[in-house]
């Protein structure tokens, strides 16, 4: 596969097409850019000596993705390899990587992050949508997701970890956060969960709660359970009313 070499940013106008620019090879970047409409890439995109890659639109390449500085998309950014930046990584849209994502900063997109590995930022990592790994997933700062949180390994936070719905990590791993635990739906994981370890001052009740829906699988190890419960499961001591077969209504207590 073709290597192209950009030394300015006006060298990149010969892949321009009515979308951005589409590049039928490799990319390396001597130069810092910004652009409006999408970036693609059959092979990889790479720069290098700390410059940064921003994109109106998605950033999209068959290889990896590299920069020594961050990475900035107004719609999604995709890799068939690994996605990796000195700086921050962000995307408007959602982020997947056949590999890894790993940034010195944080990691932010509008839906969802997954990766076929790991998921790291030096800083904190936040999706609108899902959050998602093939092995563990850590993060400097907090880590918070609108959906739910996935890993095949640990998952581990200095500061908070919280979903909008499940938090699982892997069958023979745990779950460890500076501050609270929190999931609207289950919590499952195969060894310990600690909550309010931090370092950096006294933690306090809140600071070691652990809130879930329900605890499927693990053992608190450090921290406090709190269970909210299912929004699908019967309420104990609850009236309700049963229609039979034979289309006869009788009334009966929930029990459990």
């Amino acid at each position: 596969m073709k290597t192209y070499t950009i030394k300015k940013p006006k060298d990149l106008e010969k892949f321009k097409d009515d979308y951005g620019y589409n590049v039928d090879g490799n990319l390396e970047l001597e130069c810092g850019i910004d652009i409006e409409g999408r970036l693609r890439a059959d092979g990889y995109i790479l720069s290098k000596a700390g410059y940064s890659i921003e994109a109106g639109d998605f950033i999209e390449a068959g290889d990896f993705i590299k920069a020594e500085d961050f990475i900035k998309a107004g719609g999604s950014i995709e890799a068939g390899g690994f996605i990796k930046a000195g700086g921050s990584i962000e995307a408007g849209d959602f982020i997947e990587a056949g590999y890894s994502i790993k940034a010195g900063g944080s990691i932010k997109a509008g839906g969802s992050i997954k990766a076929g590995g790991s998921i790291e930022a030096g800083g904190s990592i936040e999706a609108g949508g899902s959050i998602e790994a093939g092995d563990f997933i850590k993060a400097g700062c907090s880590i918070e997701a609108g959906d739910s949180i996935k890993a095949g390994d640990f998952i581990e936070a200095e500061g908070s970890i919280e979903a909008g719905g499940s938090i699982e990590a892997g069958d023979s791993c745990g779950i460890s956060a500076g501050l609270s635990i929190i999931c609207k739906t289950t919590l499952s994981f195969g060894l310990n969960a600690y909550a309010g370890i931090k370092t950096w001052g006294e933690a306090t009740d809140e600071d070691k709660t652990i809130t879930c829906g329900k605890l499927l699988k693990g053992n608190i190890e450090y921290g406090i359970l709190r269970e909210t419960g299912l929004s699908d499961e019967p309420e104990t001591g609850k009236k309700v009313k049963i229609k039979l077969d034979n289309n006869q209504v009788v009334e009966g207590i929930i029990i459990k």
